[in-house]
């Protein structure tokens, strides 16, 4: 059975800053601790294609993979698909986002299946998923506030 995952955090920043921060993809080896690097392979109007590496893991293999990410700034909205899909058959996520009284929520929603060879299963990826997703958000969550906080104190030159 394929694999689904939702997980979501409220940040109490602005939506501007949210969305200007969660997609400056170049960034996220800064907002993310599981990435070691970002590399952009071209942009066409909103969507962007891009390799992701990570630091290696626990048995020091390094994963990467080329995403395609196609923002829409007016729904509030990202979608992504893996294009090099590696042990999956196929990975699709969705970001939204959504104002609120105490910041913003970004939801994070994964839609996937692993292939018969990959090192786990569908559940075993979905369980990792919601695991690792729940430590990014709170510390993409935690990043962001700190950068609200230091431009709520920063002064306005004369």
């Amino acid at each position: 059975m394929p694999g689904h995952t939702e997980n979501a955090i409220t940040i109490a920043a602005p939506l501007d800053l949210v969305w200007e921060m969660t997609n400056d993809l170049e960034n996220w080896p800064q907002l993310f601790s599981e990435y070691a690097s970002v590399e952009i392979l071209s942009r066409e109007g909103n969507s962007t294609t891009f390799r992701l590496t990570m630091h290696p893991d626990d048995n020091g293999k390094v994963w990467s993979w080329v995403s395609e990410r196609t923002a829409d700034r007016e729904a509030l909205s990202v979608r992504a698909r893996r294009v090099e899909t590696g042990p999956f058959a196929h990975m699709d996520i969705h970001w939204t986002y959504t104002p609120n009284k105490t910041g913003t929520t970004m939801h994070w929603t994964q839609d996937f299946a692993m292939k018969p060879e990959a090192p786990v299963d569908d559940q075993g990826m979905t369980d990792h998923i919601n695991r690792n997703s729940r430590i990014q958000l709170e510390l993409i969550r935690d990043k962001i506030e700190q950068r609200a906080r230091e431009l709520r104190g920063a002064v306005p030159a004369n």
